[in-house]
């Protein structure tokens, strides 16, 4: 999304910034682990065909991608490359008089798992979304068996309405009030350095 071309988001400890081509090798490391085209429902690429997607993703309006930078590490090596912990992403459908985007969450770097560095990004994603881009309603499709995943958004208050046994993924759905709004921002203020 052009939109999101010179965009930073910096919290407590992540930093989003735009999926560019410096990031491509890195993240394509990351997508040849089976675990993670599984959890993602992605198909493995080339290195080529990952530099297209990074070109479409920076160029369709309906995608916007953040690549996740752990800010510790961000802010003692200056390199958003090996500060690279995951990505997060909106995929965004017009419906009716509602902006609806999909969310997705990866943090791809093991190193940088179970540090609540997920819990921070999807916040600063979804209040980018809902304030920045208007969006009404976010969901969420996960596997059935990330326990993780819907334990995270189901605290984010996102609920059930749709379970897929033919693509073993649970749908969860959560519209952007106001109130939730305030929410989110109350838990970014309550995220402690680490």
């Amino acid at each position: 999304m052009r939109r999101n071309t010179d965009t930073r988001i910096s919290g407590t400890n992540v930093i989003l910034v735009p999926y560019q081509e410096k990031h491509v090798i890195k993240y394509h490391e990351w997508m040849k682990n089976p675990t993670l085209q599984y959890l993602t429902s992605s198909e493995p690429l080339t290195l080529d065909e990952e530099f297209k997607m990074q070109k479409r993703w920076l160029e369709d309006e309906d995608k916007c991608t953040f690549i996740i930078l752990d800010k510790h590490g961000y802010l003692q090596t200056g390199s958003e490359v090996d500060a690279m912990a995951g990505d997060t992403n909106l995929f965004l459908h017009n419906s009716q008089e509602l902006c609806i985007a999909e969310i997705e969450i990866m943090i791809a770097d093991e190193a940088n798992r179970g540090k609540r560095r997920g819990w921070e990004s999807v916040i600063l994603m979804l209040l980018y979304g809902a304030e920045t881009l208007n969006i009404n309603k976010f969901c969420a499709k996960i596997k059935l068996d990330n326990a993780v995943s819907i334990r995270m958004f189901e605290k984010l208050g996102f609920r059930e309405v749709e379970r897929s046994e033919v693509f073993q993924e649970v749908t969860l759905e959560k519209e952007a009030s106001s109130d939730w709004i305030s929410w989110l921002h109350s838990e970014l203020q309550a995220i402690m350095p680490n």
